[in-house]
């Protein structure tokens, strides 16, 4: 496995880039944009594909590199369902899982640092966000905190791992860079509370000042989602309207381009092609499935999505291949399922 933990010295932002193998597909968690250009030299040298970047929560002491990553790489963007960011290419729940080549990573809802916050789990490891700290844990004072919520998290999540279980945060400010569950368990003193009454005493007297880029950081972050009004991509956009239109009469094959997790939990527009996104470049290619059945059939390819992001972006990748007809449905399935059209389970 290929694992390389990465530093923003101004945010003391850990960031994650995680491979099965040189060469393969790789997913990145709480990129800072700032660093974009480094992870993708370091994507280059590795000669890794980045197939999903995700953030455990909408941050507040940095921009997130996420919305970069997605227009330099075509990634899938990632982040919890109960994040209020306009849009994301994918949404995980609780106990979902996001997956790469080689890669699984379970998602945990820790709410409590703030309302969205994640945790996410992979074998011997635990990546915890601003959850749990090392010898710390997160302020739980904006953005919907809660230090109810976080003893929750903490007590009744993350601290049932096992003592050896690695931990991996998004921060840290003294150097630190990995401890394991027991450490925490045992050193860390926010934790060595007897009571839920105790742990919310400390967390509300914390009086710590504002992050310093909370009021750029957090607007920033909150608005990642690829502008699919943009007047380039407004010629291959279709409202559902259009979408239906084009299939009844004949002329489209719809292409779905989620994870099978995600059509496994909110159903597929019957009829559809299931081609996951981070297959795509091939399928689009010469000699791939869909240029070939655009060939033989001489139907145009509609793709959708979850929320019309990766369609949009496959829309475009599929003009530059020569599938001139190409188009995507504007706010993917969320908006297939506002206007009542059909959906099969």
């Amino acid at each position: 496995m290929i694992f390389r933990q990465l530093f923003d010295t101004t945010s003391s932002t850990y960031t994650y880039l995680i491979a099965s193998r040189k060469g393969g597909e790789a997913l990145i968690l709480d990129p800072v944009l700032e660093r974009v250009d480094r992870y993708v030299k370091l994507l280059t040298e590795l000669d890794l594909k980045l197939v999903k970047a995700v953030d455990t929560h909408v941050h507040a002491d940095h921009i997130s590199g996420l919305s970069e990553l997605r227009d330099r790489t075509r990634c899938i963007t990632v982040m919890g369902e109960e994040s209020g960011v306009d849009v994301v290419s994918m949404r995980v729940g609780d106990g979902e899982r996001v997956a790469i080549e080689g890669v699984s990573l379970e998602a945990i809802y820790t709410p409590g640092h703030t309302a969205d916050s994640y945790s996410f789990a992979m074998g011997d490891r635990v990546f915890t966000g601003d959850t749990l700290l090392i010898r710390g844990t997160g302020r739980t004072d904006f953005q919907n905190g809660s230090p109810e919520a976080q003893y929750d998290s903490i007590f009744n999540r993350l601290l049932r791992f096992p003592d050896e279980t690695l931990v991996f945060p998004a921060h840290d400010y003294k150097g630190d860079t990995v401890s394991t569950i027991g450490e925490e368990r045992a050193f860390n003193p926010r934790l060595q509370v007897g009571s839920l009454d105790e742990y919310v005493a400390i967390m509300n007297n914390l009086d710590l000042p504002n992050p310093r880029m909370m009021d750029v950081a957090v607007p920033a972050n909150l608005q990642l989602g690829l502008d699919q009004d943009n007047p380039d991509r407004r010629q291959w956009t279709l409202d559902v309207d259009a979408v239906i239109r084009a299939v009844d009469t004949g002329g489209a094959v719809l292409v779905d381009l989620r994870d099978r997790s995600e059509r496994e939990r909110h159903g597929v527009i019957p009829g559809s092609v299931h081609v996951p996104y981070p297959a795509l470049d091939e399928q689009i290619a010469p000699g791939g499935l869909l240029s070939e059945l655009v060939k033989a059939s001489d139907k145009r390819l509609i793709f959708y999505c979850a929320y019309g992001e990766r369609s949009a972006m496959a829309a475009e990748a599929a003009r530059d291949d020569g599938l001139a007809g190409s188009c995507h449905l504007k706010g993917g399935l969320k908006a297939w399922k506002a206007a009542e059209a059909p959906i099969a389970g």
